[in-house]
């Protein structure tokens, strides 16, 4: 079987892990001060229109957990990064250290 291609769902999704990670601070800095309420309007209104400013892959809503392997969005097991299938096939395969098929 020919080894999945990277599939754009996940370049768009390691982008925007990339773009989140690169502006977390400053965004959460804006963030405080807009929604800080013993701050001048002015202050707060300028310190939201600053957070207008920002790209849409630097919001952390954008951010999905996606497999690695085929892009697939559902049934993802986090630790791994693969989704249920691709658990699967790579534990039977062997290639997950610690992981093999129960037997009692």
């Amino acid at each position: 079987m020919p080894k999945l291609a990277k599939n754009i769902r996940v370049l768009r999704d390691i982008k925007a892990r990339q773009g989140v990670q690169d502006n977390e601070i400053v965004r959460r800095a804006y963030l405080y001060v807009a929604r800080n309420q013993s701050l001048p309007p002015q202050v707060r209104y300028q310190a939201q229109l600053q957070l207008n400013t920002f790209g849409r892959y630097t919001r952390p809503t954008t951010v999905k957990n996606r497999c690695t392997e085929s892009g697939r969005g559902r049934g993802i097991m986090s630790e791994f990064g693969l989704c249920r299938f691709q658990f699967r096939l790579k534990a039977l395969k062997g290639e997950l250290v610690g992981v093999r098929k129960a037997s009692w």
